[in-house]
């Protein structure tokens, strides 16, 4: 019975893993910029002050125009509904914000995507990894194999660990790599009152989540692995 309710919250957890993990992936808001300045006015009519708004994940950085509403920073700008119908999109990886290809010195770009290049790498290996071992654990359920829920229970954990090095590079990324500073100096030459109000998107947020729920399936399946072992000697 205790084996049965290993089993079931192990699957449980590791299905909510499994999809944070994917829609993470999968979309992109892991980072979200709103752009203000008084040289893009919205014509009086318009309702409020023009503002740019982007937002950034593993594939693709968009942006489109809007209305400012009252909170600057504000998620709901950026959903869905609130949307501009046409909106701009470039590979995140070749152009990720704040740095446009452009506007910048060859050096710090090279720099810049090639620490992009190691974030891709370890989201890719965790994206593989928790395939992976969701694969094992669907092939152990038949058979009661420890070896298989074991190896699975393994693979969770190495995948939590990967994504939990993904959120830490990309919060490093935001911190300190981006350079927001000298971005921001370099558009108040055109446009004296510039700003731009920079937060962590909903995609960003379901990672870590992702992570606890991976971690967690891992060791219970490495406990429902040693059971097994157990009771089969």
């Amino acid at each position: 019975m205790k084996l049965s309710v290993g089993v079931f919250f192990g699957g449980f957890f590791a299905a909510l893993g499994v999809l944070l993990f994917l829609v993470a992936f999968g979309t992109d808001y892991w980072l979200l910029a709103t752009e203000v300045g008084t040289c893009s006015k919205a014509p009086e009519d318009a309702g409020g002050e023009k503002a740019t708004f982007h937002h950034e994940g593993f594939f693709w950085r968009c942006w489109f125009s809007g209305n400012l509403g009252e909170n600057n920073a504000s998620m709901w700008n950026f959903w869905y509904t609130n949307q501009s119908p046409s909106k701009n999109c470039t590979h995140a990886y070749l152009s990720p914000f704040p740095l446009i290809r452009d506007e910048h010195n060859s050096t710090s770009y090279d720099s810049a995507i090639i620490y992009r290049g190691f974030w891709t790498v370890l989201m890719l290996l965790g994206v593989v990894t928790i395939v992976m071992a969701s694969f094992f654990i669907i092939c152990a359920a038949p058979f009661a194999s420890h070896i298989l829920y074991k190896a699975g229970g393994g693979f969770f954990i190495i995948a939590g660990v990967f994504f939990s090095l993904v959120v830490m590079m990309y919060v490093i990324w935001v911190q300190a790599m981006a350079d927001l500073e000298t971005y921001t100096n370099m558009k108040k030459m055109d446009c004296p009152d510039f700003a731009v109000y920079v937060r962590y998107g909903w995609s960003f947020m379901l990672a870590p989540v992702g992570v606890f729920f991976a971690l967690l399936a891992g060791m219970l399946f490495l406990l429902v692995g040693r059971s097994i072992y157990l009771h089969s000697n």
